[in-house]
Protein backbone atom coordinates (compact mmCIF):
# COMPACT_ATOMS: atom_id res chain seq x y z
CA UNK A 1 0.00 0.00 0.00
CA UNK A 2 1.37 3.36 -1.01
CA UNK A 3 1.46 5.55 2.14
CA UNK A 4 0.37 8.61 0.19
CA UNK A 5 -3.06 7.13 -0.61
CA UNK A 6 -5.46 9.07 1.62
CA UNK A 7 -8.07 7.38 3.77
CA UNK A 8 -11.78 7.78 3.15
CA UNK A 9 -11.95 10.18 6.10
CA UNK A 10 -9.15 12.36 4.71
CA UNK A 11 -10.70 12.53 1.26
CA UNK A 12 -14.13 13.49 2.55
CA UNK A 13 -13.17 15.76 5.43
CA UNK A 14 -10.24 17.78 4.06
CA UNK A 15 -12.08 19.86 1.47
CA UNK A 16 -12.08 23.64 1.26
CA UNK A 17 -9.02 25.88 1.64
CA UNK A 18 -8.70 25.84 5.45
CA UNK A 19 -9.07 22.08 5.81
CA UNK A 20 -6.73 21.40 2.87
CA UNK A 21 -4.14 23.69 4.47
CA UNK A 22 -4.48 21.70 7.71
CA UNK A 23 -4.15 18.46 5.73
CA UNK A 24 -0.90 19.68 4.15
CA UNK A 25 0.44 20.69 7.57
CA UNK A 26 -0.39 17.24 8.95
CA UNK A 27 1.26 15.37 6.05
CA UNK A 28 4.20 14.06 8.12
CA UNK A 29 1.80 12.61 10.69
CA UNK A 30 -0.64 11.10 8.21
CA UNK A 31 2.23 9.64 6.17
CA UNK A 32 3.53 7.97 9.32
CA UNK A 33 0.25 6.85 10.89
CA UNK A 34 -1.82 5.98 7.78
CA UNK A 35 -0.04 2.66 6.97
CA UNK A 36 -0.63 1.44 10.53
CA UNK A 37 -4.39 1.50 9.87
CA UNK A 38 -4.60 0.73 6.14
CA UNK A 39 -2.30 -2.29 6.08
CA UNK A 40 -1.16 -3.14 9.58
CA UNK A 41 1.67 -5.61 9.88
CA UNK A 42 3.07 -7.19 13.05
CA UNK A 43 5.90 -5.29 14.70
CA UNK A 44 9.30 -6.90 14.36
CA UNK A 45 11.84 -7.20 17.14
CA UNK A 46 14.04 -4.61 15.39
CA UNK A 47 11.14 -2.14 15.28
CA UNK A 48 10.39 -2.64 18.97
CA UNK A 49 14.06 -2.01 19.78
CA UNK A 50 13.96 1.11 17.60
CA UNK A 51 10.90 2.42 19.44
CA UNK A 52 12.50 1.70 22.82
CA UNK A 53 15.71 3.50 21.83
CA UNK A 54 13.79 6.46 20.38
CA UNK A 55 11.59 6.94 23.45
CA UNK A 56 14.61 6.51 25.73
CA UNK A 57 16.51 9.24 23.90
CA UNK A 58 13.40 11.46 24.01
CA UNK A 59 13.14 10.89 27.76
CA UNK A 60 16.82 11.79 28.21
CA UNK A 61 16.37 14.99 26.21
CA UNK A 62 13.40 15.99 28.38
CA UNK A 63 15.25 15.02 31.57
CA UNK A 64 18.40 17.04 30.81
CA UNK A 65 17.02 19.96 28.77
CA UNK A 66 13.25 20.05 29.32
CA UNK A 67 10.42 19.85 26.79
CA UNK A 68 11.53 22.76 24.60
CA UNK A 69 14.08 20.80 22.48
CA UNK A 70 11.60 17.96 21.94
CA UNK A 71 8.85 20.38 20.90
CA UNK A 72 11.36 22.08 18.59
CA UNK A 73 12.26 18.76 16.94
CA UNK A 74 8.58 17.86 16.53
CA UNK A 75 7.69 21.23 14.99
CA UNK A 76 10.76 21.15 12.73
CA UNK A 77 9.68 17.73 11.47
CA UNK A 78 6.14 18.99 10.93
CA UNK A 79 7.33 22.05 8.99
CA UNK A 80 9.97 20.14 7.05
CA UNK A 81 7.42 17.62 5.83
CA UNK A 82 4.45 19.90 5.27
CA UNK A 83 4.62 23.51 4.08
CA UNK A 84 8.33 23.56 3.35
CA UNK A 85 8.96 24.10 -0.39
CA UNK A 86 10.74 20.73 -0.68
CA UNK A 87 7.61 18.96 0.57
CA UNK A 88 5.66 19.94 -2.52
CA UNK A 89 6.79 16.71 -4.14
CA UNK A 90 4.41 14.72 -1.89
CA UNK A 91 1.42 16.05 -3.82
CA UNK A 92 3.19 16.92 -7.08
CA UNK A 93 3.90 13.42 -8.30
CA UNK A 94 0.57 11.58 -8.50
CA UNK A 95 -2.30 14.02 -8.10
CA UNK A 96 -4.34 14.69 -11.21
CA UNK A 97 -3.30 18.25 -12.02
CA UNK A 98 -4.27 17.87 -15.68
CA UNK A 99 -7.06 15.54 -16.83
CA UNK A 100 -5.80 12.21 -18.10
CA UNK A 101 -2.30 12.37 -16.59
CA UNK A 102 -1.50 10.47 -13.41
CA UNK A 103 2.23 11.08 -12.94
CA UNK A 104 4.13 14.37 -13.17
CA UNK A 105 7.69 15.57 -13.10
CA UNK A 106 9.05 18.76 -11.56
CA UNK A 107 11.76 20.59 -13.49
CA UNK A 108 12.80 23.31 -11.08
CA UNK A 109 15.89 24.31 -9.13
CA UNK A 110 14.94 22.33 -6.01
CA UNK A 111 15.86 19.13 -7.85
CA UNK A 112 19.45 20.05 -7.09
CA UNK A 113 18.70 19.87 -3.36
CA UNK A 114 16.29 16.92 -3.63
CA UNK A 115 18.48 14.42 -5.48
CA UNK A 116 16.42 14.91 -8.68
CA UNK A 117 13.27 13.58 -7.00
CA UNK A 118 11.30 15.81 -9.38
CA UNK A 119 12.20 13.69 -12.42
CA UNK A 120 9.30 11.45 -11.53
CA UNK A 121 8.04 10.33 -14.94
CA UNK A 122 11.59 9.40 -15.85
CA UNK A 123 11.95 7.50 -12.58
CA UNK A 124 8.75 5.55 -13.24
CA UNK A 125 9.82 4.66 -16.77
CA UNK A 126 13.33 3.63 -15.74
CA UNK A 127 13.40 2.94 -11.98
CA UNK A 128 16.92 1.48 -12.08
CA UNK A 129 18.49 4.62 -13.53
CA UNK A 130 20.36 6.42 -10.70
CA UNK A 131 19.05 9.83 -9.67
CA UNK A 132 22.22 11.48 -10.97
CA UNK A 133 21.40 10.33 -14.51
CA UNK A 134 17.68 11.26 -14.66
CA UNK A 135 18.25 14.73 -16.21
CA UNK A 136 20.38 13.12 -18.93
CA UNK A 137 17.65 10.54 -19.51
CA UNK A 138 15.13 13.34 -20.08
CA UNK A 139 17.47 14.97 -22.60
CA UNK A 140 17.89 11.66 -24.44
CA UNK A 141 14.14 11.29 -25.00
CA UNK A 142 12.59 14.75 -25.53
CA UNK A 143 9.88 13.27 -27.74
CA UNK A 144 8.56 11.38 -24.70
CA UNK A 145 9.01 13.90 -21.89
CA UNK A 146 8.82 17.40 -23.35
CA UNK A 147 5.13 17.09 -24.25
CA UNK A 148 3.97 15.87 -20.83
CA UNK A 149 2.56 18.30 -18.26
CA UNK A 150 5.11 19.14 -15.57
CA UNK A 151 5.59 21.39 -12.56
CA UNK A 152 8.07 24.22 -12.24
CA UNK A 153 7.26 25.31 -8.67
CA UNK A 154 6.35 23.15 -5.70
CA UNK A 155 5.27 26.23 -3.73
CA UNK A 156 2.83 27.34 -6.45
CA UNK A 157 1.57 23.77 -6.56
CA UNK A 158 0.78 23.73 -2.84
CA UNK A 159 -1.03 27.07 -3.14
CA UNK A 160 -3.05 25.73 -6.07
CA UNK A 161 -3.94 22.59 -4.11
CA UNK A 162 -5.24 24.73 -1.25
CA UNK A 163 -7.32 27.19 -3.30
CA UNK A 164 -8.52 25.06 -6.24
CA UNK A 165 -11.96 23.60 -5.38
CA UNK A 166 -11.41 20.75 -7.88
CA UNK A 167 -8.45 19.42 -5.90
CA UNK A 168 -8.62 17.42 -2.67
CA UNK A 169 -6.90 14.33 -1.25
CA UNK A 170 -8.91 12.17 -3.71
CA UNK A 171 -7.68 14.09 -6.79
CA UNK A 172 -5.59 11.23 -8.09
CA UNK A 173 -5.95 8.13 -10.20
CA UNK A 174 -5.40 4.79 -8.52
CA UNK A 175 -4.82 1.53 -10.35
CA UNK A 176 -6.87 -1.25 -8.86
CA UNK A 177 -5.32 -4.72 -8.64
CA UNK A 178 -7.40 -7.30 -10.52
CA UNK A 179 -9.85 -9.13 -8.29
CA UNK A 180 -9.23 -6.93 -5.26
CA UNK A 181 -11.63 -4.39 -3.79
CA UNK A 182 -9.84 -1.76 -1.79
CA UNK A 183 -9.77 1.88 -0.88
CA UNK A 184 -8.38 2.40 -4.38
CA UNK A 185 -11.71 1.38 -5.90
CA UNK A 186 -13.60 3.87 -3.74
CA UNK A 187 -11.10 6.61 -4.52
CA UNK A 188 -11.39 6.01 -8.25
CA UNK A 189 -15.19 6.09 -8.01
CA UNK A 190 -15.03 9.34 -6.03
CA UNK A 191 -12.71 10.85 -8.64
CA UNK A 192 -15.06 9.79 -11.45
CA UNK A 193 -18.02 11.32 -9.60
CA UNK A 194 -16.01 14.53 -9.26
CA UNK A 195 -15.25 14.47 -13.00
CA UNK A 196 -18.91 13.82 -13.88
CA UNK A 197 -20.10 16.66 -11.66
CA UNK A 198 -17.58 19.01 -13.30
CA UNK A 199 -18.84 18.17 -16.79
CA UNK A 200 -22.50 18.94 -15.96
Amino acid sequence: MDPDLPTQFEGRFFVGPIRKLIWLILQPLTYTIRPLFQQPIPLTRAELIQWAVQFSVDALVVYFWGWTPLVYLFLATLLGGSLHPMSGHYIAEHYEWAKGYETYSYYGPLNWLGWNVGFHNEHHDFPRVPFTKLPALKKLAPEYYDNLPFHSSWVALMVRFIVDPELNPFARRVRIPKGKESIAAEMTAAARNRDDEGEE
